[in-house]
């Protein structure tokens, strides 16, 4: 086995952090207003309250398959916070998170899930790409829009998201190889929430840690508290800065948490054991920046009770707008492929339309 040299590769090991759990700084504290920090805060809120009511909603049957985040929103609001509105976010299925705080409406979002290809889109001016299913393809996609960016002379940063396992797919390593190899303003981040569905890290890759596969590429790799969202925000905005100024790619690794299931279509408790989820409870992301927030004399319980309701509020209208919008239209599926149908999908269509319509015939039979 090759012997690594440890203070060699003691970079690529060290986690960088800010708040400790109970929310005391013990490191340098990014340069945040308040106002900034109560926003912070108030992502995080949010998306936890968001993340619960569509869980409730696929439940309920009122939504598609989702992909919860909660666990994981302090490295998704602290790595889009430090982004810029003209910078470009390339997210995976479960970043709807850092969607919604660079831009994206909530709408939108509860759209998607619910199988409204509207719901995908980004309203214009707002820098996020479709979210992409395919694991790590969308690592291709933000390296090759910071070249275009790059050949263009423009200073906007592209910023691609994927989870520890979208580190084992060789678009993985080939964004990386060509953004090293061109100096691309790109940063690679990489939530490392311990399971790629089922499957535990350790039988995912041999190396230490993510971050010290920068190594090969010649390029910085940074381990983060990814609990700590002043932490992710502070890493994040060194290498966008370092990116915008023409100092090429970073591979981030955040580590993180997924409290819930891969998605609503699996069962965690096959395959991790209860008392591992308590344990990263206990560092929650949430409770840690509230703690913080009090020690500065910048909250309290009548606040977090007003912020409470605020965004229930806010998550209810969402979903009551999405609702109200409809179902989409099965059929639509087989729309903006070609100019004209061809007649195998014509014939498609036709067979999809007649089981509908005889599904629904049935339900009304049994009503």
């Amino acid at each position: 086995m090759l012997t690594l040299d440890e203070q060699a590769l003691a970079p690529y090991t060290t986690v960088r952090r800010v708040l400790a759990p109970d929310g005391t700084p013990v490191g340098p504290e990014p340069e945040l207003t308040s106002d900034q920090l109560l926003t912070i805060y108030r992502w995080l809120v949010f998306l936890r309250t968001h993340d619960q009511r569509l869980l409730t909603l696929q439940r309920q049957g009122r939504l598609g398959t989702f992909a919860p985040l909660s666990g994981q929103e302090a490295s998704q609001v602290g790595s889009a916070f430090a982004l810029e509105p003209q910078d470009w976010l390339f997210p995976t299925y479960r970043d709807h998170g850092a969607m919604m705080v660079h831009g994206v409406p909530e709408v939108n979002v509860i759209r998607y899930f619910m199988g409204d290809e509207w719901g995908g889109r980004a309203p214009d001016g707002v820098r996020v790409f479709p979210i992409s299913i395919p694991i790590a393809t969308q690592l291709l996609h933000a390296a090759g829009a910071a070249w275009a960016g790059k050949i263009k002379g423009e200073r906007w940063v592209a910023i691609g998201y994927a989870g520890d396992g979208g580190t084992s797919p060789g678009d993985f390593h080939e964004a990386l190889n060509i953004a090293s190899v061109f100096e691309l303003p790109v940063v690679f981040f990489i939530q490392n929430n311990r399971y790629a569905i089922s499957v535990p890290l350790a039988r995912q890759m041999k190396s230490r840690t993510i971050a010290q596969r920068a190594v090969a590429y010649d390029i910085p790799g940074v381990r983060v508290d990814g609990q700590d969202v002043l932490a992710v925000y502070s890493v994040v905005q060194e290498a966008v800065d370092r990116a915008r100024s023409g100092g090429g790619p970073t591979l981030i690794e955040s580590l993180t948490y997924r409290y819930g299931p891969h998605t609503t279509s699996d069962d965690p408790k096959r395959y991790r054991p209860e008392a591992e989820v308590s344990e990263w409870q206990q560092l929650d992301p949430i409770e840690r920046m509230r703690r913080y927030l009090v020690l500065r004399g910048l909250w309290d319980e009548g606040r977090e009770e007003e912020l409470q309701n605020q965004v229930r509020e806010q998550v209810a209208a969402a979903v009551a707008e999405a609702e109200a919008m409809g179902r989409p239209d099965p059929a639509a599926i087989f729309d903006y492929v070609y100019e004209k149908p061809t007649p195998r999908l014509e014939a498609q269509k036709a067979q999809l339309l007649e089981r509908l319509a005889r599904r629904q015939k049935e339900a009304a039979a049994r009503a």
